[in-house]
């Protein structure tokens, strides 16, 4: 029962007054069916108005391609959502989810463009940086691309930034990648509520069914200070990504084959 309500997209939580059910997925958002794009960028916003603000400006300003911009609001906040009701605009999006579904739940099913490029709110663009990300995909081999990449070191347990270009794996970042193939590859794990490791389990995802990961260099992106990391406790932080490291051990531990190789420090 348990299996058949987790593949229907329910997880069932037990405590103390009985067994509840919670959504695992993101439901697509209502209303008119949305224009085609060429690409959509797309958010999860965890809090922290200011950098979302930060990352909504950036991409109007900077992004030359036909896209749209899809931000998951994914911070029961009802401040924030106040803010994202008052910035309506011909190319911007929300999906607000309530309650709270966690990292898994990245709105690629509700994206209307070719091409995902999911961003950490973190993230500011500074120039064009969706452009050479595009022509990245253009070619078929290259399943997933970004600015940030990272190799393991020896086994599949631990990983290290590496410059490239062939990587096992894309940072969550700032990754791009087909939605059509994030679709046929299951989308992200939604078990994982916390971010740490999901990147590299979905960039595993997309490598199995034969592409590769790669790196663009020089990137016009910068990381500002990761608010999620800062505002959970050290302890808990080192929990979560154990549990998130462990499921991404149950499913790929023995997938060497995927290994790009030896790891190149980052340049």
């Amino acid at each position: 029962m348990r299996a058949r309500l987790n593949d229907a997209g329910w997880e069932v939580l037990d405590g103390p007054s009985g067994s509840e059910l919670r959504s695992l997925r993101a439901q697509s958002p209502s209303g008119v069916p949305t224009a085609p794009r060429r690409v959509t960028l797309l958010t999860v916003v965890h809090g922290w108005k200011p950098d979302a603000e930060r990352w909504l400006l950036s991409v109007f300003t900077h992004c030359k391609a036909d896209f749209e911009a899809l931000v998951v609001d994914n911070s029961g906040d009802v401040g924030i959502a106040s803010w994202l009701d008052g910035r309506a605009a011909e190319r911007l999006r929300v999906i607000r989810l309530d309650p709270p579904l966690g990292f898994g739940a990245a709105g690629i099913e509700a994206a209307a463009g070719e091409v995902c490029v999911l961003f950490d709110q973190s993230v500011e663009l500074k120039g064009d940086a969706i452009t050479p990300l595009l022509t990245e995909l253009d070619d078929p081999s290259v399943a997933i691309a970004g600015p940030f990449g990272v190799r393991a070191r020896g086994t599949l347990k631990e990983f290290d930034e590496s410059a490239g270009p062939d990587v096992d794996a894309v940072e969550g970042y700032c990754m791009a990648f087909r939605r059509a193939d994030a679709l046929a590859a299951g989308g992200f794990d939604p078990k994982f509520r916390f971010y740490r490791i999901a990147d590299i389990e979905f960039s595993f995802r997309l490598r199995d069914r034969g592409g590769r990961a790669v790196v663009v260099p020089d990137l016009l992106v910068v990381k500002h200070e990761h608010r999620l990391w800062e505002a959970t406790e050290p302890a808990e932080r080192d929990r979560l990504s154990r549990r998130n490291l462990y499921r991404f051990l149950d499913r790929w531990r023995d997938r060497t084959d995927l290994m790009a190789g030896e790891t190149q420090p980052p340049q």
